[in-house]
């Protein structure tokens, strides 16, 4: 009997070899930035590149690995409300783990490899993957919503602004109303299904997602959770512009913290994972028109982006085995009972 197209047997090498081609990707795209950047470092001479990133010590680096520490920590306490408000049977621990081990993929294409904490939930609590999805769509919208906020006040306190940092704050804002508002995102499914005709799956789909994000629709759960990102991702804006002026290269708070946002959404729209990519180049560029040299602009992006982007990596990649580990063995333990 002939195999079906749609036997998991015969989808295995597909699956290995899309999984090769995502990896391929990242690492392209990684080398692609490193070696950018070190053909700018090279261009500005690699002896003052050198001696702007001598001018930092220990301490420093600490400092700033600590400010970013504080982002994961406070984004992961906001991951543990949504879990409780979910009705998730998990504690403060099991969530820290989930959300903290999804780092070690967060330059997996469209960061689609973080779901890897949906499984970890399903194993460890029998729920479905329908029933904790929502889990990842409001996280992502709390994050845009902060961000969103957050580029619109270091603007408004900027004594010059971004071109296109409104529209990308109102972007932001937008996408984060409509991810986080059940009846919006029914209307825009509904919308896009009788304006395409196609795509029936994806907006039944999308309907789907609205109905279980109702239980996120409390307007105080969704102000604890916008504020409780919007001072974590504050911490790593203010940490770049410690960076900054630990460089010699001071721009002011409110310029630092929304050229730092800025980057991060212009790499996020480019769709490469973690943003890799857009967001060196945008930052490197924005600095540049403030007039900020190519010998302090290159290292200080390069270290913002290892002390945020690649320490949270570093984290995931230490806490995923664990988190692996453990959810496996109380798979075990649930299948027994």
């Amino acid at each position: 009997m002939a195999m079906s197209s749609t036997d998991p047997i015969s989808q295995a090498p597909n699956a290995q070899k899309r999984r090769l081609r995502d990896r391929l990707v990242v690492i392209g795209l990684v080398v692609f930035v490193f070696a950018g950047l070190g053909v700018l470092a090279a261009a500005t001479g690699w002896e003052e590149t050198r001696a702007q990133i001598a001018k930092l010590q220990l301490w420093q680096i600490l400092v700033l690995l600590a400010l970013s520490l504080t982002n994961y920590l406070l984004r992961g306490l906001r991951w543990h409300m949504f879990t409780e408000h979910l009705g998730l049977p998990l504690g403060y621990l099991a969530t820290f783990r989930h959300f903290l081990g999804g780092f070690a993929m967060s330059v997996t294409p469209g960061r689609l490899g973080e779901l890897v904490r949906m499984r970890w939930i399903g194993r460890e609590t029998g729920w479905r993957f329908e029933r904790t999805a929502p889990l990842v769509l409001v996280d992502r919208a709390s994050d845009l919503a902060a961000l969103g906020l957050l580029l619109g006040i270091s603007l408004a306190f900027s004594a010059t602004g971004i071109s296109f940092g409104l529209p990308v704050t109102l972007l932001a804002l937008a996408a984060a109303i409509v991810a986080t508002r059940p009846t919006l995102l029914r209307a825009v499914a509904t919308w896009g299904h009788k304006a395409t005709g196609r795509f029936a799956r994806l907006f039944a789909k999308i309907r789907r997602a609205a109905n279980a994000l109702s239980v996120f629709s409390s307007p105080f759960v969704m102000s604890v959770a916008g504020l409780i990102g919007l001072v974590g991702w504050y911490a790593e804006g203010y940490a770049f512009h410690l960076l900054l002026a630990w460089m010699g290269a001071d721009i002011g708070l409110a310029k630092a913290v929304a050229i730092f946002v800025f980057s991060g959404l212009a790499g996020g729209l480019t769709g490469a994972p973690g943003g890799v990519g857009g967001a060196e180049a945008a930052m490197v560029a924005l600095l540049t028109l403030e007039g900020v040299p190519l010998e302090a602009s290159v290292p200080a992006t390069l270290i913002i982006r290892v002390t945020t982007l690649w320490f949270a990596i570093g984290i995931g990649l230490l806490v995923f085995p664990v988190a692996e580990r453990i959810s496996l063995r109380k798979k075990h333990a649930l299948e027994r009972n």
